[in-house]
C-alpha cells in the first residue's frame, strides 16, 4: 500500500508539472500585460487542481488495471507468432485506449453542444475509436511485413486532402482535431512500444524505419473517417447553430444537482471505460483462457480510472475551460492583434516542451537511431512547429479564411516534404506530429477556439472554433522533415568540401 500511496504522488507531481506551463503562460500575460485578476480566478484554480488530480487518479488507475493486463496479454500473444491474433489484439488496445480519452471526451461534448445536437458525441467518439484500432491492425500487418511507411502516409493524405475538398465547412476543423486527440500520454507510449517491440523482434526489421509510424496512421484514419461522417450528418439540409449562445447559456440549463448529478456523472464514466473493460475480459478469458492473476488490484484499478475521468470532466469546466475563453476575451479587447498572436505561439510552445509524451518519443528515437538524432534537438523542433501551427490557426480565426485552404495546403506541404525527407526521419516526423496534443492542453487550446469564434463578429462556432489542433499537428510534421533535409544537405556539402 505505502508504494501504491508513493505512485499516486508521483501522479500528482506530473500531472501538476503539465499544468505548469500553461499557469506561467496565463499568469504572465495576466500580471504582465492585462494587470488584473481574472473574473471567476478562484473557481478556475480550483479547477486546474481538480484535472490534476483527475489526471492522477486516471494515470494510477491505468497502472493497476490496463496496463499490466495489456503487457501480458501482448506477451502471451507474441509467444503465439499468429498474425491474426496480434491484428485482432491491435484492434482491441487501439479501440479501447481511445474511447475512454478524456481529451477525445471533451472535444466530442464541445462539439455536441456547439452543434446542437446534430453531432452526436458518443457516436463522434466511437467513430474515432474504431478508426484507431483498424489503424492499429493495419500497423501491426505493415510492421511485420516490412512495408515502407512513407507510401501509406503520401496516399493516405492524399485521400484526406481528397476527403477535405467534399467535406462540408462545419465538420472539417473537428475532424483534423479528433485525429490529434488520439494520442496522448497514455496512448503514445503504448502504441509506441508495440511497433518498436515489433520491429525489434522481427528479423531485417530496423526499429527506427519500421519501428515508428503506428503513431502517425493513429491521427490521420480519424480525419478520414469523421469528415465521412460530417458528409452523412449534413447531408440534409437544415440550420447550422452558430453555437455561441450555446456556449454563453450552456450554464442557465436545468439539471438534477448535488448527489443525483454526481452518480449520474459517474455511470457515464463507468459506460465510457466499459468498452476497455470488455476487451480486456473478452482476451483474458475467452482467448487466452486464463484468469487475472490480481482480479481485485485491477478492480480497484478501473475504478481509480472511472473517478479520475469524472474529476478530469470536472475539473474541465471549472478551469480550462474558462481560463481560455476567458483569456480569448481579455486579449480581444486590446486595440492589436498581436497579444493574440503572441498568446498563442507562447501556449504552443510551453505547452510542448513539458508534453511527456513527446519526451517519451524523444528518446525512444534517440535510442533506436544510435545518435544520429538528439531528443532535446527534437523536443525544440516540435515545440517550434506546435507554436508555428496554434498561430497560424489562430489567424485564420481571425481573418475568417475557409480552413480548407489552410488544411489542404498543409498537408500539400508534408506530402512534397514526405517525398524529399531522408526516409530515417519519415515515420519519427509524422509520429512527432501526433505527440503534441495531451489531455491538459487539447481542452486549453480547444477553449481557445472557440472562445475567439464566439468574441469575433461573423465567425461561426462550430466551423471556425476547431481546428487549431490540427494545426499542432501538422506543422511539427514540416518543421522536423525541413531540419532533417537541411542537415542531409549541410553533409553532403561537407563531404565534397576538400
Amino acid at each position: 500500500m505505502p508504494s501504491q500511496v508513493k505512485d499516486l504522488v508521483h501522479a500528482l507531481l506530473h500531472a501538476l508539472r503539465n499544468l505548469l506551463p500553461i499557469i506561467i503562460v496565463v499568469v504572465g500575460f495576466q500580471a504582465l500585460l492585462l494587470r488584473e485578476w481574472p473574473e471567476g480566478g478562484l473557481g478556475m484554480a480550483i479547477g486546474l487542481g481538480i484535472v490534476a488530480v483527475g489526471v492522477a487518479l486516471f494515470l494510477q488507475g491505468l497502472e493497476l488495471s490496463i496496463f499490466p493486463v495489456g503487457k501480458r496479454l501482448a506477451n502471451q500473444f507474441a509467444r503465439r507468432g499468429s498474425m491474426p491474433l496480434l491484428m485482432a489484439f491491435g484492434f482491441a488496445i487501439g479501440f479501447s485506449a481511445v474511447v475512454a480519452e478524456p481529451a477525445l471526451i471533451a472535444v466530442a461534448e464541445q462539439a455536441y453542444e456547439i452543434s446542437d445536437g446534430r453531432i452526436d458525441a458518443l457516436t463522434l467518439r466511437l467513430i474515432v475509436a474504431g478508426s484507431v484500432g483498424l489503424v492499429m491492425a493495419l500497423g501491426v500487418f505493415r510492421v511485420i511485413l516490412g512495408h515502407p511507411l512513407h507510401w501509406y502516409m503520401i496516399v493516405g493524405y492524399i485521400l484526406v486532402v481528397t476527403v477535405t475538398f467534399f467535406a462540408p465547412e462545419e465538420i472539417v476543423g473537428l475532424a483534423y482535431d479528433s485525429g490529434g486527440v488520439t494520442t496522448n500520454i497514455v496512448t503514445v507510449p503504448l502504441i509506441a512500444a508495440l511497433g518498436i517491440g515489433l520491429a525489434s523482434s522481427i528479423r531485417g526489421r530496423n526499429p527506427l524505419l519500421d519501428g515508428f509510424g503506428l503513431v502517425a496512421l493513429a491521427v490521420m484514419v480519424p480525419m478520414i473517417s469523421v469528415q465521412l461522417y460530417g458528409i452523412l450528418v449534413y447531408a440534409d439540409p437544415g440550420e447550422v447553430t452558430n453555437g455561441a449562445a450555446l456556449v454563453a447559456a450552456g450554464s442557465d440549463t436545468e439539471a438534477p444537482s448535488g448527489l443525483v448529478t454526481m452518480i449520474l456523472d459517474l455511470f457515464g464514466m463507468l459506460r465510457d471505460v466499459l468498452p476497455i473493460i470488455l476487451v480486456i475480459l473478452f482476451f483474458q478469458y475467452a482467448v487466452i483462457r486464463r484468469p487475472l492473476a490480481s482480479p481485485l488490484k485491477v478492480g480497484v484499478g478501473f475504478a481509480l480510472v472511472i473517478v479520475g475521468l469524472y474529476a478530469f470532466v470536472v475539473g474541465l469546466k471549472l478551469g480550462l475551460f474558462p481560463i481560455g475563453q476567458r483569456m480569448a476575451e481579455q486579449l480581444i479587447g486590446f486595440d492589436t492583434w498581436l497579444w493574440v498572436y503572441l498568446f498563442a505561439f507562447a501556449i504552443g510552445f510551453a505547452t510542448t516542451m513539458a508534453e511527456p509524451a513527446l519526451i517519451a518519443v524523444g528518446q525512444q528515437a534517440e535510442e533506436a537511431a544510435a545518435g544520429k538524432i538528439q531528443g532535446n534537438v527534437i523536443r525544440i523542433l516540435v515545440a517550434v512547429g506546435v507554436a508555428i501551427g496554434i498561430t497560424i490557426g489562430v489567424h485564420r480565426i481571425i481573418s475568417g479564411d475557409s480552413i480548407h485552404h489552410y488544411i489542404i495546403s498543409g498537408y500539400v506541404l508534408v506530402i512534397a516534404l514526405t517525398a524529399l525527407a531522408p526516409r530515417y526521419i519519415v515515420a519519427l516526423a509524422f509520429d512527432l506530429g501526433g505527440v503534441t496534443t495531451s489531455e491538459v492542453t487539447v481542452p486549453l487550446v480547444t477553449a481557445l477556439g472557440i472562445g475567439l469564434a464566439s468574441q469575433i463578429d461573423g465567425r461561426n462556432v462550430l466551423i471556425d472554433g476547431f481546428g487549431l489542433i490540427a494545426f499542432a499537428s501538422i506543422f511539427p510534421i514540416v518543421t522536423v522533415m525541413s531540419y532533417a533535409i537541411l542537415m542531409e544537405r549541410v553533409a553532403h556539402w561537407r563531404e565534397k568540401q576538400p
